[in-house]
């Protein structure tokens, strides 16, 4: 059942993009953010299919995090973006809203939304999102600034070559609200803190351990029942939340989860691995 429900929201987040793309954004000229944006302004000034075009630039991403990642984000994120580039394929390139602002409005509602479900169950519709996990699980690093730089050049550039700042206006506009509707959709801050009551500590322990990140055990006392219990904290990113939900409710379905945001980290924030 679990799995069904996943395809499901797997297609529709493919779908909502798609539509995104081929019916707001793109009879515009208009840009994504991330890896479809790339592919969108190469589609405009060469009449390439921006479907597949999309779908090639996510390859060498995807065999990436199937090498760094693992099997489950990455197979989700495969799925998505091939149902993504083939939907664009069906769907009409045509205008749905006749005002560009109304296309960048609606259009970044549309992919945001798209995103922000696959992102909750635990995969990613490619481009960035692949990086940005890649990264964060190596460095304390501060991606949200690097894709907005890489954003704002791809903008500038259509700017400039169309000789049409309006675009680069709307496209922006469209980003900044996509952006927004995916913080809304999954989860805001890049980092989170879960505080994990568990009574299965030691195969928990073992799985939580998989990711690369640390994991301390704290002893408690309940305050009514005064019996002692075991606790996990662990730091995460937002990428890897609906990993670690995952493996809680498989492990011990009755364990009590606190997940609170986290502000800042300071010291080692990735898994040393020898």
């Amino acid at each position: 059942m679990k799995k069904a429900l996943d395809a499901v929201i797997i297609l529709v987040g493919a779908l909502l993009v798609a539509v995104g793309f081929n019916m707001f954004l793109i009879p515009h000229q208009l840009l994504s953010g991330g890896v479809s944006g790339f592919a969108m302004i190469i589609g405009y000034f060469t009449n390439w299919n921006i479907g597949l075009l999309y779908l090639i630039f996510n390859l060498p991403l995807m065999i990436w995090g199937m090498i760094v990642i693992g099997r489950r984000f990455i197979m989700i994120s495969v799925a998505s973006v091939i149902l993504t580039s083939w939907l664009m394929q069906i769907l009409p390139t045509s205008y749905v809203a006749q005002e560009p602002i109304l296309g960048a409005v609606f259009g970044g509602v549309l992919i945001g939304i798209g995103s922000g479900i696959t992102l909750r169950i635990g995969g990613s519709t490619g481009g960035f999102d692949i990086v940005g996990l890649i990264l964060t699980r190596k460095f304390d690093f501060p991606l949200g600034t690097i894709i907005s730089g890489m954003n704002g050049i791809v903008i500038v550039a259509l700017g400039y070559y169309k000789n049409n700042w309006d675009l680069a206006l709307f496209s922006m506009l469209a980003i900044y609200i996509c952006g927004k509707v995916v913080d809304t959709v999954h989860i805001r801050h890049i980092k989170v803190t879960a505080f994990i009551v568990t009574k299965q500590k030691d195969e928990l322990t073992h799985e939580l351990l998989q990711l690369p990140r640390g994991v301390t055990l704290v002893k408690t006392e309940g305050a009514y029942t005064k019996q002692q219990h075991d606790m996990l904290m662990t730091v995460t990113t937002r990428y890897e939340l609906a990993e670690l939900k995952r493996i809680i409710k498989k492990i011990d379905p009755k364990a009590f989860v606190n997940i609170v945001e986290t502000v800042g980290v300071v010291g080692e924030f990735r898994k040393l691995k020898s």
